[in-house]
C-alpha cells in the first residue's frame, strides 16, 4: 500500500501519508484494531485495506464525526447521496456557496448534526480542520478556493473503505479510557491523541484535550495488561521539539517518522522537515523490520 490509499475527505492531523510507515510496527495479522482517537481512521481504513485485522474498533469523542465514518462504512449510498443534496444546493444558495457554508454551519452548530451536514463542513472549511469555540459550537471559515470533495470523488472513496471495513467494525464515541478498558490481548490499539505542541487540556481543534499524567497512567495500565499498542506522540520540525516526552519508564522504544517538508517552513522561505515521533510498545517491538531492530541497539530515536 502507498500514501493514496482513500480517504473520506481531507483532515487535519490524518496520518493517512504516514500510515505506511505507522503500519510496519504492527503484526501481519491479528485480531483488533482499536483506534480511541480516530479522527477520520486513516490507520483503520489502511490496515483494513491490507487485511491486517479481523475486526475494527473505531471511537472518537467528536460523534458527528463517527457519525460520518459509521454512515461511510455501513451506509455508503445513502451518505452519498445526502451529502450530493448539501454539496449541489452551494451552487443554486441566494447569496453564494459561502453564505451556503454558513447556513449549514449554523443549522448544524442548532442541532441538525447529521452525517452528510457533518462531512460537508469537513469538505468545505478551511485545510480539513475541525475548529470548536468555547461554547462547543463548529466555528471554522470557509475555504473560499474550492468547493470541497465532490460527490463523484466522494463515492468512489467511501465505497472502497466500505468494502474492506463493512460488518467488521464497531464504533463508539466516548472517553479513550473507557475505550482501553475494553482492550484484550490479541489487540493492537493505536492511539493519536491531540498532541501537546498544539494542545493543553482544551484546544479549538479538538472537542477535548487530555491530561497527560492521565494518559500516561493509562499507558502504563496496558503495559501491564500486556495489551499492544502503538501512539503517535508529538515530534519534531527543525530544531524545535513539540511537547514533552513519555516516560523512559513505560519501556516504548520512540521512532520518528519523516512526515515531509514543513508547509509552515516553506511559507517562510525555509526548508524544515517535519518529523512525528512513533512510540512502540515492548510486544509489539520484536514486529519491527529487522534493520530497524538492529538499529535500537544504537540509537535512541530513528528516523525513517
Amino acid at each position: 500500500m502507498n500514501g493514496n490509499a482513500p480517504h473520506i475527505v481531507q483532515y487535519q492531523g490524518s496520518k493517512r501519508i504516514l500510515a505506511p510507515q505507522i503500519l510496519q510496527y504492527m503484526p501481519r495479522h491479528f485480531r483488533r484494531l482499536v483506534e480511541p482517537f480516530a479522527g477520520m481512521a486513516a490507520i483503520s481504513i489502511a490496515s483494513g485495506i491490507q487485511r491486517r485485522a479481523e475486526y475494527y474498533y473505531i471511537n472518537d469523542l467528536n460523534q458527528p464525526l463517527v457519525s460520518v465514518l459509521k454512515a461511510a462504512i455501513e451506509h455508503p449510498n445513502e451518505l452519498v447521496e445526502q451529502y450530493s443534496s448539501v454539496w449541489n444546493e452551494q451552487f443554486i444558495c441566494e447569496g453564494g456557496s459561502i453564505s451556503h457554508y454558513y447556513k449549514v454551519r449554523e443549522d448544524f452548530n442548532r442541532g441538525n448534526q447529521s452525517a452528510a451536514n457533518m462531512l460537508y463542513l469537513l469538505a468545505r472549511c478551511v485545510k480539513g480542520s475541525v475548529r470548536y469555540g468555547s461554547n462547543g459550537l463548529f466555528n471554522q471559515s470557509p475555504d473560499k478556493r474550492r468547493n470541497g470533495t465532490s460527490p463523484k470523488t466522494l463515492r468512489q472513496n467511501v465505497f472502497a473503505i466500505s468494502y474492506y471495513l463493512r460488518g467488521i467494525t464497531e464504533f463508539s464515541s466516548k472517553d479513550y479510557r473507557e475505550v482501553l478498558d475494553e482492550a484484550k490481548p490479541g489487540d493492537v490499539v493505536y492511539m493519536d491523541p491531540p498532541y501537546q505542541g498544539v494542545s493543553n487540556v482544551r484546544d479549538s481543534r479538538y472537542l477535548a484535550g487530555i491530561d497527560f499524567d492521565s494518559f500516561v497512567e493509562a499507558v502504563d495500565c496496558l503495559n501491564n495488561r500486556g495489551i499492544d499498542f502503538l501512539i503517535s506522540f508529538d515530534g519534531k520540525c527543525g530544531e524545535r521539539q513539540y511537547g514533552e516526552d513519555l516516560p523512559s519508564e513505560l519501556g516504548l522504544h520512540k521512532v520518528l517518522l519523516n512526515a515531509g517538508l514543513s508547509s509552515q517552513s516553506i511559507l517562510l522561505g525555509k526548508k524544515e522537515t517535519t518529523f512525528e515521533a512513533l512510540y512502540v510498545s515492548r510486544g509489539l517491538q520484536s514486529h519491527m523490520p529487522q534493520t530497524k531492530k538492529l538499529q535500537y541497539d544504537l540509537f535512541e530515536d530513528i528516523v525513517v
